[in-house]
């Protein structure tokens, strides 16, 4: 069975998009199944909607959607591993594996309770494949084959990244090509959209993603000690704690401010900010562990320095674009999304904006 081009990166697309989001959807009172059926017709012939089952274990979050070619979600599940991950300070990838099969078969199931599809009725079934964590990749793929081999369907490996960079045509009428900047506690690049399943890589990063270097700034920052700050990632923490402090306060510089190309470098800044810390820490006489008083500052210049580095970076290449004529003149249009789970980082991608009013100016957004 031949599935279009276009369902195969909605269903995960858009089965990413409601995870960020936080919003799933009531399951479906009535049978609309049927009723879709019905609207499906060709001359004398009756044609089901070609549905298909995304699975989504790259990570963290064990997750299923059953979407029909149009873009339309029939039904979705997830279980979430934030409050044990929170507990060690961190993921865990063994941890994260076993979460994900204790719970991948329920989720599945009440993905396809809630859409009221039987698997046989299924076209496809599309899994996320890479980025991640190889050993929650692994949950995902595994299950996702045994449903293949069991019912007979076709199998769609999702590109994690790709899926991401196309979420925005769901909610939005973005036509390609587009510029998009991905940011994750596990990623950083910038693309060209040209298509379904063409993207040019204008930039990634060199070392650590933005995600990972803020999440051991507020470990170092000892946020969790702090009874507000208990419950959050380390990188939402960071997030609300430098709304109290001054971003000037501390003089941070963005990264490869000399580097000709539209690459990231989040390492060097992690050890200047570490050595920010210490420096503090010995100031104020007191010992690892012990919340900085100026923690609040050092929080908001970390965020600050990191948007700006964000923003110089993609500035280079839209301006890049621009002169290659890759994007269209009139209608270039940048897509910032963060694509963390429970928001940990979506800061980011509103800050690159918001943080340089100046230097964004001449972008066509």
């Amino acid at each position: 069975m031949q599935v279009p081009a276009g369902i195969i990166c909605r269903v995960v697309s858009m089965l990413i998009f409601r995870k960020t989001a936080g919003v799933f959807a009531k399951p479906p009172k009535r049978n609309v199944y049927g009723f879709l059926r019905s609207l499906h017709v060709s001359p004398g012939v009756l044609s089901p909607p070609k549905l298909v089952l995304g699975i989504e274990t790259s990570c963290d979050d064990t997750a299923a959607a059953v979407v029909d070619e149009t873009g339309r979600v029939w039904g979705e599940a997830m279980h979430s591993q934030t409050e044990v991950h929170l507990k060690t300070g961190g993921i865990v990838p063994p941890v994260a594996q076993q979460l994900h099969r204790e719970n991948i078969e329920r989720i599945v199931e009440e993905a396809l309770c809630a859409s009221r599809v039987l698997p046989r009725d299924l076209s496809a079934i599309a899994t996320t494949v890479k980025p991640g964590l190889a050993l929650s990749l692994g949950v995902g793929l595994s299950f996702s084959l045994q449903l293949v081999n069991q019912f007979k369907k076709p199998f769609i490996p999702i590109h994690h990244m790709e899926a991401h960079a196309l979420t925005i045509r769901l909610t939005n009428q973005v036509e390609f090509p587009f510029l998009v900047l991905l940011i994750s506690g596990g990623h950083c690049l910038l693309a060209l959209v040209r298509g379904v399943s063409d993207f040019l890589l204008l930039g990634k990063s060199l070392d650590i993603a933005p995600g990972d270097m803020l999440d051991k700034v507020a470990r170092r920052l000892s946020l969790i000690n702090r009874p507000e700050y208990s419950t959050m990632s380390g990188g939402k923490a960071l997030e609300h704690l430098a709304k109290e402090g001054n971003r000037f306060h501390f003089t941070l510089s963005p990264p490869m401010q000399n580097a000709k190309n539209c690459n990231f470098s989040f390492t060097g800044l992690q050890h200047v900010i570490d050595k920010l810390i210490q420096r503090k820490e010995k100031e104020e006489g007191i010992e690892k562990g012990q919340i900085l008083s100026s923690a609040a500052d050092i929080a908001a210049a970390v965020q600050h320095v990191t948007a700006c580095h964000l923003a110089t970076r993609t500035q280079r290449a839209i301006l890049f674009c621009k002169q290659r004529g890759l994007l269209p003149p009139a209608n270039a249009v940048l897509v910032s999304f963060a694509c963390s789970p429970a928001s940990r980082h979506r800061f980011t991608s509103q800050r690159v904006a918001l943080d340089l009013g100046p230097c964004v100016s001449c972008w066509t957004v």
